[in-house]
């Protein structure tokens, strides 16, 4: 679509920040309790937990663009773990076993990791890189 070419830097900081955004609720409902739910009150020790610190602190990395191909790379490895631990052994198929969030994100900050944060990031700001 023509129409949109233009804006290819502005949409990968859109999308950098709504994914951002998204993956923070996992980590602040474990570790904050916002918002409320069945993940509250998450230890450290549990693999859940763990993941947790990772989404909370990678998170807010990811929606203000800082250290964002690390953040993100880091992310995607914990997604793909998420899938492989938690969801895979309940099937094959990610639509049955629950799985297609873990598997969204995980190449969602894979491309992330691989483009950077766009020109609307902390990243940009500070290296004054629009890629």
């Amino acid at each position: 679509m023509q129409i949109l070419r233009p804006y290819r830097p502005q949409l990968l900081s859109v999308l950098r920040i709504a994914t951002g955004l998204l993956i923070l609720q996992h980590g602040s409902g474990k570790y904050l309790n916002f918002p409320v739910g069945p993940m509250n009150n998450a230890s450290p020790l549990t693999a859940g937990g763990a993941a947790g610190l990772i989404e909370l602190a990678g998170g807010i990395l990811i929606t203000l663009g800082l250290f964002t191909r690390l953040a993100a790379f880091i992310l995607s490895g914990t997604m793909a773990v998420a899938y492989f631990y938690a969801h895979a052994p309940r099937g094959f198929y990610p639509i049955l076993n629950q799985g297609e969030l873990a598997v969204l994100y995980c190449f969602v900050f894979l491309y992330l990791a691989a483009a950077g944060a766009g020109p609307w990031s902390l990243d940009g700001a500070l290296r004054h890189e629009t890629d």
